[in-house]
């Protein structure tokens, strides 16, 4: 299984950007994270959404960004609103076998992407 991701871009402060997953195969049976890197940081989950819909986000981003699914697509997107710059990373998105309750997916299966680099610059 290989995923794309797509729709970084630089934006203000305070602005939105959603980013787009696109997976090789069909997903319907796992579930789909976000994660994003810092340069010399480790990566760390943000949102996870389960097979089934479920829907989970770390504290950093909760309220801010929405993670969905189409499983007839083949797709996942996340959307951030509110961005601050500490929200400057590299974003990964990946499919797996379970969310925990704090965003993070886990027993990913295949390699990472490329990702796509979100800046929020004034």
């Amino acid at each position: 299984l290989e995923v794309a991701e797509s729709g970084g871009d630089l934006v203000q402060p305070g602005g939105s950007l959603r980013l787009s997953c696109a997976a090789s195969e069909a997903v319907r049976i796992h579930a789909i994270g976000w994660f994003r890197q810092v340069s010399g940081k480790e990566r760390e989950g943000v949102a996870c959404i389960s097979d089934v819909y479920s829907t989970y986000y770390g504290d950093a981003v909760k309220g801010r960004f929405t993670i969905s699914r189409d499983n007839a697509k083949n797709t996942a997107a996340l959307q951030m609103n509110k961005l601050t710059p500490a929200d400057t990373a590299k974003y990964y998105c990946a499919a797996g076998g379970w969310c925990s309750d704090r965003g993070v997916l886990n027993g990913r299966v295949g390699d990472w992407g490329q990702g796509t680099q979100v800046t929020v610059s004034s």
